[in-house]
């Protein structure tokens, strides 16, 4: 373990925090709340956004930019949307600052420049965008509208957490329009499936599709479908949401459309989005005691090369060689980076890069010049082994693979042996105080119900899963009866 990094089992919560500094993925910034991104952790957003930005373009949707002020008589059109987001929302009431006469140097909000009507940072964009898209849809020949925008956010938290909670994040929302109900149903849940896809194939975390309750659903939302994710301290996070909107936001900003009857109708609406939260996500399903463990879809590094010598001719050697199989790699699609920084020995690369979840490493001395070998060392697993040079390039493609395969595989298990069906209240407490994950547990269908829970508990209802069968029960709670099993947790 890492003398510099404490112990998940000691203090997980103190672990993550340091690993993300440590990795140098990211820090607090001079802003309350807010987090400057490094350029490592960036990179792995990048990539995040990247296979996204794709898979999204594959389903038809296009990239546009709407306003990062929204007026507040905007804002509260849609009563429900305004309500539950009013807590968070950061409001910008003047536009300049003024020298302070009785401080000098000093600067003050100008009290003459005061907005003629009150800006809200934007939260969510539901309401900028349904009010444009007033101006584009007339007919059902403008349907439908499948725009994505990749932006930042502000939600103005009180306890804050690099990349899981900060007053300002990055993230993607869609908002789509649709000519009817069932096109906007399987928008909303094609969308969902998009996120499930990316979480499971890049990021090799195995997630539970399901159905948010009444009471954790996006507000203005009919249904929201998600993606839930259990970390290795037993707690879910929420790692992606998929909302169908019904004609809410559409009755709020009065978007009508001539259907293919003639008649006036209002349009069908969904919006979907995940956001850096994503990164948290990452960091905590896979890494350890000694730091970030990354698949490698997602590595910016999947292979780095260590030279390990005495002098320069030496130096010159491994490097000439390091080169021909960066570039052989660099053929099979496979980013690979030689660290040949004179001013850190190899022990201290080997530590770094260990520290930044690098999923192979490769370290070449001079015996291995003789002998025409490698050392190859996996950061998952913590192995190393001498392999020939010959057929390497096809060695490191393959065990990438493999690698991917096996961090999801590894997460799924754990995942699968933290699911505990329960029959009681009394079973229902002693998993939450002695085993933790998800609680597979009857629930009478009630609000009331679902909020005692939570308050005696901290416990909430993660989701309704889809794949969930039918089956006759009486609530762990009341005793009242149930149809189906829901997914409780304690979350991020």
């Amino acid at each position: 373990m890492s003398k510099n990094l404490t112990s998940r089992a000691e203090d997980y919560s103190k672990w993550y925090n340091e690993l993300v500094v440590k990795a140098d993925m990211a820090e607090n910034s001079a802003v309350r709340g807010c987090m400057v991104i490094k350029p490592y952790g960036y990179a792995i957003w990048e990539k995040m956004q990247a296979e996204l930005d794709r898979m999204f373009k594959e389903t038809g949707h296009q990239n546009a930019y709407f306003p990062l002020f929204v007026p507040k008589s905007l804002f509260e059109a849609e009563e429900k949307n305004a309500e539950g987001f009013a807590k968070e929302c950061a409001v910008v009431t003047h536009y300049r600052l003024q020298n302070d006469p009785d401080n000098e140097g000093k600067l003050r909000v100008d009290p003459e420049a005061r907005l003629e009507e009150e800006l809200v940072v934007r939260p969510t964009s539901e309401a900028i965008i349904w009010n444009t898209y007033k101006g584009w849809i007339q007919s059902y020949r403008d349907l439908p509208i499948l725009i994505n925008q990749w932006a930042n956010v502000v939600r103005w938290e009180m306890r804050t957490r690099l990349f899981l909670r900060t007053a300002e994040f990055l993230w993607q929302e869609g908002h789509t329009a649709h000519a009817t109900e069932a096109e906007a149903l399987a928008e909303a849940e094609q969308m969902n499936n998009v996120y499930a896809e990316f979480a499971e194939n890049f990021m090799a975390i195995p997630v539970i599709k399901g159905l948010k309750t009444e009471s954790e659903r996006f507000a203005g939302a009919v249904e929201t479908y998600c993606i839930e994710a259990l970390m290795q301290d037993g707690k879910a996070l929420q790692a992606g949401t998929s909302h169908f909107l019904g004609q809410n936001f559409a009755k709020a900003f009065d978007v009508k459309f001539t259907n293919n009857e003639g008649k006036l109708d209002y349009v069908w609406a969904t919006s979907w989005g995940v956001s850096t939260r994503l990164m948290g996500a990452l960091i905590m399903t896979h890494s350890d005691d000694k730091g970030l463990v990354l698949p490698p879809n997602l590595a910016p590094t999947q292979v780095v090369i260590v030279p390990i010598y005495k002098n320069d001719e030496q130096l010159k050697q491994i490097s000439d060689l390091a080169n021909t199989i960066k570039n052989d790699l660099k053929a099979l699609g496979v980013s690979c980076k030689f660290d040949g920084r004179e001013t850190h020995r190899p022990g201290a690369k080997f530590a770094q890069h260990e520290l930044q979840g690098v999923p192979l490493r490769i370290a070449i001395g001079p015996k291995d010049l003789e002998n025409g070998t490698v050392e190859l060392a996996r950061r998952d697993t913590l192995t190393k082994e001498i392999v020939n040079l010959d057929g390497l390039p096809t060695l490191i493609s393959k065990l990438l693979v493999t690698i991917q395969e096996e961090l999801f595989n590894k997460a799924l298990n754990f995942r699968n042996s933290h699911i505990t069906k329960v029959e009681t209240f009394d079973e229902f407490k002693d998993v939450l105080e002695n085993k933790t994950g998800f609680i597979s547990a009857h629930w009478d269908g009630t609000p009331e119900t679902e909020q005692k829970i939570k308050e005696l508990t901290k416990a909430t209802i993660r989701c309704i899963p889809q794949d969930g069968e039918e089956e006759a029960g009486v609530c762990v709670f009341t005793g009242n009866p149930s149809k189906r099993r829901v997914l409780f947790a304690k979350a991020y």
